[in-house]
Formats: structure tokens, C-alpha cells, sequence
């Protein structure tokens, strides 16, 4: 309790901050079970990825699209701009930022044949962890800009809702970080090497955390269009790489199994929370 009203009391970018230390902490986590294994049984790792995909999705609405229909309904009559427009633009645009990182930003995912993006000839490892940095920039990005929200007190947005949504996103952080380490130890890297690069993917989320908090705190007008910015980004990366990749090996129903699983989750901790 007495951890809960410090951090209450702290500015919001501290928060999200520290918000987005803890998904990143359960990413390096994560990254920590190449310590107890080599390999992963590849049916465990599509449901995990298929896990972090209904987080994915269930957060885009509940902790972000929902927030920024309400916030923008209860302006619109001020603003003169419709309820739906700012979750619309802000939802396309974010789609399109994380299409063009996707074709910038050199990548390989697991079990792919090649990689994507700018040609490079950088090593595996490095781009495995770009992988996962990719899938990392919107969920930061949204954790940020939900503790944005609460400060600045929008309809819809909350504390306990910016808490759930870092939860979320910190469990669907586990899976990601063994997906980044065990696939490395695979092909003969050191654990604590593995370890390394593992966890490294996550340390985006507190970078990103903290611009999305500052964005919104200091440019409030952007609040709706941004957190739809990030429910955009996320979605992307649910269709364009989390999905894709749990269903690479068959394993399609173990995969959707997942998928609802960590949707129910994230909406029972967002509904239930906030």
C-alpha cells in the first residue's frame, strides 16, 4: 500500500518510467530461462507467441482505442472534429509507422529463411533481438501514453487501467524474451551471451514509455489521436509478425488456443482493474 501512494505521487513520466522497467524486467526474465534450457519445444513456443498476441489485441482496444473514442466524443462537440476521427487517423498512422520500420529496420524472425528489411550483413543474433525490439516499440509506446492519459485525467483512462495494461504487457514480455535467448543458445551461443541479447530487446519499452508519457502530458490535444497511434502499431504486429510467425510450423490451433487465452487475460485485468 505504501508503495502504491509513492508511486501515485510521482510525476507521470516517473511512472511510466518504472512501468516500463517492469515489462522490460519480464523480458530479461524470460531471456533468464536459457539458464535452465537449450532448446523450446516449438508447439509451447507458438502458444506463447499466440499468448502475446490476444494481449496484443485485447490491450489495443480496451487500454487504447476505447479511451480515445471517449476522449474524442467528449471534445468533439468543442473541437468540432467527429468522435471517430481521431481513433481512425491515429489508428491508420500508427499502422503505417511500424510498416515503414518494418521495411527499414534489418530483421530476422525465428526459424525464418532470411531476413527483412535494409540489407545488412549484420549477425543473426543482432537481428533476432531487432526482431523482437520491433514487436517492443508499440507496447512501450502504449504503456507510456496510458499513464499520459490517466495524469491528464480523459474520460475512460485511469491508474488501474495504465497498471493492468503494463501487467499485460509485462506476461506477454516473458515468452518474448526465451523466444530471443533459447534460439540463440540453439545455435551455440553461450547462456550468458544468450542471456544478453535476449534481454536487450526489451530495453526499447523504457525509451518508448517515457516519449509517450512526455507527448501526451506536455501536448494534451495529441492524447486521443496517440493512444489510437499505438492500438495502430500493435495490431500491425499482431498481423504482420505475431501471428504469422506462431503458425509457421502447424501449429495452428495450439497457436489460437493461446491467442484467446491471452486476450481473455488482458480484457479481464483491463475490465477488472480499470
Amino acid at each position: 500500500m505504501l508503495v502504491m501512494e509513492w508511486f501515485q505521487t510521482q510525476h507521470v513520466i516517473v511512472q511510466a518510467l518504472l512501468a516500463t522497467l517492469f515489462t522490460y524486467g519480464l523480458t530479461a526474465l524470460g531471456a533468464g530461462t536459457v539458464f535452465f534450457f537449450k532448446s523450446i519445444n516449438r508447439k509451447v513456443l507458438d502458444g506463447m507467441l499466440g499468448f502475446a498476441g490476444g494481449v496484443m489485441i485485447a490491450a489495443s482496444f480496451w487500454s487504447l482505442l476505447a479511451p480515445s473514442i471517449e476522449m474524442a466524443e467528449a471534445a468533439a462537440e468543442t473541437s468540432g472534429v467527429p468522435g471517430w476521427f481521431p481513433a481512425v487517423a491515429g489508428f491508420l498512422a500508427g499502422g503505417l509507422f511500424l510498416r515503414l520500420v518494418d521495411r527499414i529496420l534489418p530483421h530476422l524472425h525465428i526459424e525464418a529463411p532470411a531476413a527483412e528489411g535494409i540489407k545488412t550483413n549484420w549477425g543473426r543474433s543482432v537481428l533476432l533481438v531487432l526482431a523482437i525490439t520491433l514487436h517492443n516499440i508499440p507496447e512501450g509506446l502504449a504503456v507510456g501514453v496510458t499513464f499520459g492519459a490517466a495524469a491528464a485525467g480523459i474520460p475512460g483512462g485511469g491508474l488501474a487501467g495504465a497498471f493492468a495494461l503494463a501487467l499485460g504487457i509485462g506476461l506477454q514480455n516473458f515468452p518474448e524474451g526465451a523466444a530471443v535467448s533459447i534460439p540463440l543458445r540453439r545455435d551455440g551461443m553461450s547462456r550468458r551471451k544468450s542471456f544478453w541479447y535476449g534481454q536487450l530487446s526489451g530495453l526499447v519499452e523504457p525509451v518508448a514509455g517515457v516519449l509517450g508519457a512526455a507527448l501526451v502530458f506536455y501536448i494534451q490535444p495529441v492524447l486521443s489521436y496517440a493512444l489510437s497511434f499505438a492500438a495502430g502499431a500493435m495490431i500491425f504486429v499482431v498481423a504482420e509478425e505475431v501471428i504469422p510467425e506462431s503458425r509457421q510450423e502447424g501449429n495452428d490451433h495450439i497457436a489460437t488456443v493461446g491467442l484467446m487465452i491471452g486476450f481473455a487475460v488482458m480484457m479481464a485485468l483491463d475490465v477488472g482493474l480499470g
